[in-house]
């Protein structure tokens, strides 16, 4: 049985998570992206945010962390082989006349600007 502390623990972190993602749509919006849907689940995971601009469809990662270094490291292989898992089931659903697919991140931290990592994984890569 969950303690009180793990479920408010898990609300407050959700809560992050959702004002996080929320920054991190505003900030694209703002760089030109289109939101196309926002915490879109699949069999194979979440994507938090599905955006397009141009002819490319973007599926991006955020991270709510307190540095740049632990934002970056929290993008490891697994997760994003996880993400890439998911961006591969939902493209169709979002595709339509876009021919280029990536996966971006965008890390948001307390008191600045957020950074937007674009292609940190394109289509057809391979992972090492």
């Amino acid at each position: 049985m969950a303690s009180p502390t793990d479920s408010r623990d898990r609300r407050r972190n959700d809560r992050r998570g959702r004002r996080a993602e929320a920054i991190a749509a505003l900030f694209l919006w703002l760089k030109g992206y289109r939101i196309l849907a926002r915490r879109v689940r699949c069999a194979a995971g979440e994507i938090d945010i599905v955006a397009a601009k141009a002819d490319t469809l973007v599926f991006v990662e955020v991270k709510a962390r307190a540095t740049l270094d632990s934002g970056w490291n929290a993008l490891h292989p697994a997760a994003l082989r996880r993400i890439e898992a998911a961006s591969r089931v939902l493209a169709p659903r979002y595709a339509g006349q876009r021919t280029t697919t990536r996966i971006d991140a965008v890390l948001v931290r307390p008191w600045a600007l957020p950074v937007h990592m674009i292609a940190v994984r394109r289509e057809g890569e391979r992972w090492s």
